[in-house]
């Protein structure tokens, strides 16, 4: 999770605080690409920073492990050991 294109992506959702679908990330995201946000969120998935609300449209919101990682409070080795 070192990318920096990870907290990138969850500081829109955490901007945003309600559920977008990825075009909406990567529209707010300078320099990124529409298909870089989709393999990343299935990874931010993965480690409970992100939870996919709407499988038929694709819509995301940031969890509370989100916000914990986003704000500092928890770091990449924790994500690492879940």
């Amino acid at each position: 999770m070192d990318d920096e294109v990870y907290p990138a992506i969850l500081e829109v959702f955490e901007e945003a605080g309600i559920a977008i679908p990825p075009a909406v990330a990567e529209y707010n995201l300078v320099g990124v690409s529409k298909s870089t946000v989709k393999r990343r969120l299935p990874v931010l998935v993965d480690h409970g920073l992100l939870e996919k609300v709407d499988e038929d449209r694709g819509y995301y919101r940031i969890t509370d492990r989100g916000r914990a990682y986003h704000n500092g409070e928890l770091e990449s080795d924790d994500l690492e050991s879940s």
